[in-house]
C-alpha cells in the first residue's frame, strides 16, 4: 500500500474545504495508509476556525482531522447521541441510539469477531447515566466515518485529545499559585467583627447590601479545582464570627491520571489554590480573625473539584466537570452554580451537563475568559459562550469600561466586574489564601465569576421563592449600563445594594 504524501494532505485540508468525500473514498477502498496529522497542525486548524469564526467545535471539522486527533489522544471518541442531550430516564429511542451506535463501533474496530458481553469490556469506556453520550475507544478512521454519517450522532469528539499537550506548564500556571500574597494596606477596610473587605467590593455596594441579605438559606455549587484543606475557614471554621448555621461539602470527581480507563478520584482538596480563592471569594466568613470575607458569607457551599487547573483539557477534566454538573443538578437545594473555569473551544459532553443542570432551574454563571499567552486571541470562551450560561468578564477600576490585563470581552459578556487597580494590574480582589491565617490576591474573569455568584446568592436569598430567571433580570435591572446592552461588555456592572433593596 502507498503512503498519501503528507503535503498533499495538509493541502486538502487547508485549500479544499469540501475535499472530504473524496478523502473518505480513499479510505474506505483501501487505496491508501494515511499518515495523521501531528498536533501542531491540528492545532491550526483548530486556532484557525476560531480566528474565523469566532468559536470551535469538532464538528467543524471533517473525518480525517478526527481520526488524526483520536491517535494522539488515546483513541478515545465520545459520541453523542440521540435527539436530546439527557434523558432522565432512557426511552427506547434513546437506547436503540446508543445501541447503534456501540454496533458500529465495534463491528469495525473487531471486524465482528467479539461476543456481546466482549463488546461493552473491550471497546465503552464511559456510559452515563443521564448523559446522551458515550466513550468509545476507536482507532480506525472508517468507524469514524460511519459514525458521522449516522443520523442518531449528535457529535463525534476525540475527548482523549489534549490541546494543551505540549504547553502542559502554560496551561497549569493559570490560577495555580499556592504562595501567600503581601496586601496593600488600601485594598481592604476592616468592618465588624474584625474581618476585611476587599476594595472590589465596595465598587459593587455589597458590604452595603449586607444590611439587607447574606445569602442565608441559599446554596451555591463551585466547579474548580477543590478547596484547600489547609484553610480552616473553609472547613472546620466555616461558622465563625458573623456566620453561622451554614455548610460546606466537599466532593472529587476529577481523576488525576493518564490513563482514560482509570476511574478513582484524588478527592475533593485543591492542590492548585485556584478553586479555594473562588470559594472564599464566594463564601468565605464573616470572620473575627482579620482574614478577608466572602459576597455571600452566611450561603452554603458545595465545592467539586472537577479538575487539575482552570483549563477543561483532557478527557479526565471533561468528565469531571460533565459528573459535576450532574450531580449539582439533581440537587434540590443547589440554585447557583459558579464556573470559574473554562476551554477556548466547546466540549459536547459538558455542554450536554449544562443543558441539564440548566433544565433544572440552575443559575449557570461562567467565566468570560482568562487568557494566557496561547490564548489571548480568543473571545468568550467556553462554556461562557453557551446561552445557557451568564458570561462574566473583569474591568479594571479606571474611567469607562476597559478590560483587565488578561480578561477577555465579547458580545457574550452579560456582566463585568470591577476587579483591577487601573494604575497597577497586581492589586485585584482580596480574598483567603491556601493556608490558615493567609491572604491572597485574585484577579481575571475567575474572580469576577465568583463575585456574581455571591451577588446572586445574596438576591436569591433576599426573594427565596424567585425563579432563576427572575434572579437574572433582577440583576440585569440592577447593572450600570441596563437597559441598554455594551456589544462587548453586557449589560455592565451590578449594584448589589440596589439589586437586594
Amino acid at each position: 500500500m502507498r503512503k498519501l504524501n503528507l503535503f498533499l494532505i495538509l493541502a486538502l485540508v487547508f485549500t479544499q474545504p469540501n475535499c472530504t468525500s473524496d478523502k473518505e473514498n480513499l479510505v474506505q477502498n483501501n487505496n491508501f495508509a494515511i499518515e495523521p496529522l501531528s498536533r501542531q497542525q491540528i492545532n491550526a486548524i483548530i486556532e484557525k476556525n476560531l480566528k474565523e469564526k469566532g468559536s470551535f467545535s469538532w464538528g467543524q471539522v471533517d473525518a480525517f482531522v478526527l481520526w488524526s486527533a483520536l491517535q494522539h489522544g488515546q483513541g478515545i471518541l465520545t459520541v453523542g447521541y440521540a435527539d436530546n442531550p439527557f434523558s432522565e430516564a432512557k426511552d427506547a429511542k434513546a437506547i436503540q441510539a446508543k445501541n447503534e451506535v456501540i454496533d458500529i463501533a465495534v463491528g469495525i474496530e473487531s471486524d465482528g469477531r467479539l461476543n456481546a458481553q466482549s463488546k461493552t469490556d473491550t471497546f465503552v469506556v464511559h456510559d452515563p447515566k443521564v448523559l446522551n453520550y458515550i466513550d468509545l475507544r476507536v482507532y480506525k478512521m472508517e468507524t469514524v466515518l460511519a459514525l458521522k454519517h449516522n443520523s442518531y450522532v449528535r457529535y463525534l469528539e476525540p475527548s482523549g485529545y489534549n490541546y494543551f499537550y505540549e504547553n502542559e506548564g502554560v496551561k497549569s500556571s493559570s490560577g495555580c499559585d499556592k504562595t501567600p500574597s503581601t496586601i496593600n494596606s488600601a485594598d481592604y477596610l476592616v468592618v465588624e467583627p474584625n474581618t476585611q473587605v476587599s476594595w472590589t467590593f465596595y465598587k459593587h455596594n455589597i458590604p452595603q447590601a449586607w444590611s439587607y441579605s447574606t445569602g442565608k438559606g441559599i446554596t451555591v455549587g463551585l466547579i474548580d479545582t477543590g478547596v484547600s484543606p489547609d484553610q480552616p475557614l473553609l472547613g472546620s471554621s466555616f461558622n465563625q464570627g458573623y456566620s453561622s448555621g451554614r455548610f460546606i461539602q466537599k466532593y472529587g470527581t476529577f481523576v488525576n491520571s493518564i490513563w482514560p480507563w482509570e476511574t478513582k478520584t484524588d478527592g475533593p482538596d485543591d492542590k492548585c489554590s485556584h478553586g479555594t480563592s473562588m470559594a472564599a471569594t464566594i463564601a468565605a466568613p464573616r470572620n473575627n480573625l482579620g482574614m478577608p470575607v466572602g459576597v455571600a458569607y452566611n450561603c452554603n457551599l458545595v465545592s467539586y473539584r472537577g479538575t487539575g487547573d482552570v483549563v477543561i483539557d483532557g478527557y479526565h477534566e471533561q468528565n469531571g466537570v460533565a459528573k459535576a454538573l450532574t450531580e449539582l443538578a439533581n440537587r434540590t437545594d443547589v440554585k447557583i452554580i459558579s464556573m470559574s473555569i473554562g476551554h477556548i473551544f466547546t466540549i459536547g459532553k459538558v455542554s450536554d451537563a449544562i443543558k441539564y443542570a440548566y433544565s433544572k432551574g440552575k443559575l449557570i454563571i461562567a467565566a468570560g475568559g482568562t487568557s494566557t499567552s496561547f490564548t489571548n486571541w480568543a473571545g468568550v470562551i467556553f462554556p461562557a459562550n453557551m446561552d445557557e450560561t451568564v458570561a462574566v468578564t473583569g474591568i479594571t477600576d479606571g474611567s469607562g469600561y476597559t478590560e483587565c490585563e488578561v480578561c477577555h470581552k465579547g458580545s457574550k459578556i452579560d456582566f463585568t466586574v470591577i476587579m483591577q487597580r487601573s494604575n497597577n494590574s497586581d492589586r485585584t480582589s482580596v480574598c483567603l489564601g491556601f493556608y490558615d491565617m493567609t491572604r491572597s490576591y485574585v484577579g481575571g474573569s475567575s474572580v469576577s465569576t465568583a463575585t456574581t455568584a455571591g451577588i446572586a446568592a445574596l438576591i436569591w436569598a433576599k426573594n427565596p421563592t424567585w425563579t432563576r430567571q427572575q434572579v437574572l433580570d433582577k440583576m440585569k435591572q440592577s447593572a450600570s449600563i441596563y437597559p441598554n446592552r455594551h456589544p462587548d461588555f453586557g449589560w455592565g456592572s451590578i449594584d448589589a445594594l440596589k439589586a437586594v433593596m
